[in-house]
């Protein structure tokens, strides 16, 4: 059996070498001649897989170790009888660690308090709700934003888009990218609803870059610069907008999801899927392919500001303006596409919140209860 594999997927031989032989390739140049003869397709979201790729292959079987899977053509896969499997959920921690990381950057930068601010989520799903229960858990205020799920289960708990736009100074973006139908998101936030947000918020997109109007978002921030847009997904990946890319207050290569754990999780449940697919059993375990953490313990021995002891933590696990500088290094040394490719192709090892267990001494034993919030693994000594 052959397996064509993305060159840049962790953990490929404990994953997948039991099953064949493995294929490396770059996923910008996985294409109809790498895998006419593969079985097997292992990628990524860089990837398109379609009907140009995959019709004259024996391709039996594909998988992405990501969330999202819009680079992939599940209708033709169905109508092939080809095995698909996606990875979801993998990643959710990672992005809900950026998400808080980028958040308590931008408070500290700008002079504000997190735990002042009312949050709008704005996609309820694997990575959106765990955001509500982290946010929730650190006392902040919350709206969701859900159609799809506002229509299956019931509006309690939904708020419309446009009165969360009204009603929040934050807005996060979590949505899966959906083309055309009665809850399409492509342009979600159009030039009106980007127009509508209210002067001082936030925006923060860390799901499709097609769910925000980019040109009508540049003319926002480029006319009145009232808003802040901490953008992690783009149009046009990885040509992306370079004004757009200068006026982002913090401008990464979609990595929200990119800590080593989340990696991890993806391949594995990517290799769960393969030996169901063959029929084969599968003794991996998550916990085998997971390294220590190089940082496993942080004590603090007296009380600290809250915010400040969570900016402390968070950064010594995750610190977003490392991504937001390299990207802006590379983009000058390099352009921006070839920039853009080059600092996800060359991530640096980034752990979880959850991997990092914060032990509180004395009179820091207060500040428990937000830390464990956040997602860290907390102690009192």
């Amino acid at each position: 059996m052959k397996v064509v594999i993305d060159a840049h997927i962790p953990a490929a031989d404990a994953c997948f070498g039991a099953f064949g032989t493995l294929e490396r390739v770059p996923g910008r140049e996985i294409g109809a001649a790498e895998v006419a003869d593969a079985d097997a397709l292992i990628v990524r979201s860089v990837t398109q897989v379609n009907q140009a790729l995959l019709a004259n292959s024996r391709v039996g079987f594909v998988g992405t170790c990501t969330i999202g899977t819009d680079h992939v053509d599940q209708t033709f896969l169905e109508e092939q009888g080809i095995g698909f499997a996606s990875a979801p959920g993998c990643n959710a921690g990672a992005v809900v660690d950026y998400v808080l990381s980028s958040l308590l950057t931008l408070a500290e930068r700008e002079g504000w308090a997190l735990r002042e601010r009312s949050v709008g989520v704005l996609g309820v799903g694997n990575v959106g709700s765990r955001l509500l229960s982290r946010l929730k858990a650190l006392g902040i205020s919350v709206l969701a934003c859900d159609p799809p799920r506002a229509e299956q289960e019931g509006a309690h708990g939904f708020t419309d888009l446009d009165e969360l736009i009204a009603r929040c100074d934050v807005l996060c973006l979590h949505t899966p990218l959906v083309a055309s139908g009665a809850h399409a998101t492509q342009h979600l936030l159009n030039a009106q609803r980007i127009n509508e947000l209210t002067p001082g918020s936030v925006l923060l997109n860390a799901g499709r870059g097609d769910c925000v109007d980019g040109l009508a978002l540049r003319s926002r921030l480029a006319g009145q610069g009232d808003i802040t847009a901490v953008l992690d997904v783009w149009e046009q990946e990885p040509a992306i907008d370079a004004n757009l890319h200068d006026l982002a207050t913090l401008a990464t290569p979609h990595i929200a999801g990119h800590s080593l754990d989340g990696k991890l999780r993806g391949s594995w449940m990517i290799h769960q899927a393969l030996a169901a697919h063959l029929g084969q059993p599968s003794s991996l375990g998550f916990d085998e392919l997971c390294p220590p953490p190089a940082l496993k313990r942080l004590t603090l021995e007296q009380a600290l500001p809250v915010e400040d002891a969570l900016r402390l933590c968070a950064r010594a696990v995750y610190d977003v303006r490392r991504d937001h500088d390299t990207l802006h290094r590379q983009v000058r040394q390099s352009g921006m596409a070839k920039g853009f490719d080059h600092c996800r192709a060359n991530y640096p090892l980034r752990r979880e919140f959850a991997t990092l267990e914060v032990q509180l001494k004395g009179a820091a034993s207060v500040l428990i209860e937000p830390l464990s919030a956040a997602g860290f693994r907390v102690s009192v000594a």
